[in-house]
């Protein structure tokens, strides 16, 4: 089973494996204070896509689409977290505010078809 978990929040037993799945470190969290089992940054868009995206949620068709394709070519990136969720519970970590619209949401949907 995979979730999705905002980095701000406090990390539970509940959470299984905990990845984080952004390219660059949530701002403001020390990285001593945020319990990860790994940072798996190539999982995430490509710094381009990133920025092209910018969180808009008018974008977001497209974002997903686009990062799709990105995921397509990147299957070792992303077979690590499919691994763990056959063991028990694994938890992506993000930190875009918009809970809906995110790099980990987007992935969570490819990862689902896989």
């Amino acid at each position: 089973m995979i979730r999705l978990k905002r980095a701000y929040e406090r990390a539970t037993p509940e959470d299984g494996t905990r990845i984080l799945v952004e390219r660059l470190w949530p701002r403001g969290v020390k990285k001593i204070s945020l319990p990860l089992d790994a940072w798996l940054k190539e999982v995430a868009p490509s710094a381009s896509l990133r920025r092209w995206f910018g969180h808009d949620p008018k974008k977001w068709d497209e974002f997903r689409r686009r990062y799709f394709q990105e995921l397509k070519h990147q299957a070792g990136t992303w077979e690590t977290i499919l691994k763990a969720a056959q063991n028990g519970v694994v938890t992506l970590g993000y930190s875009a505010p918009d809970t809906d619209d995110n790099i980990a949401v987007a992935l969570h949907e490819y990862l689902e078809t896989r």
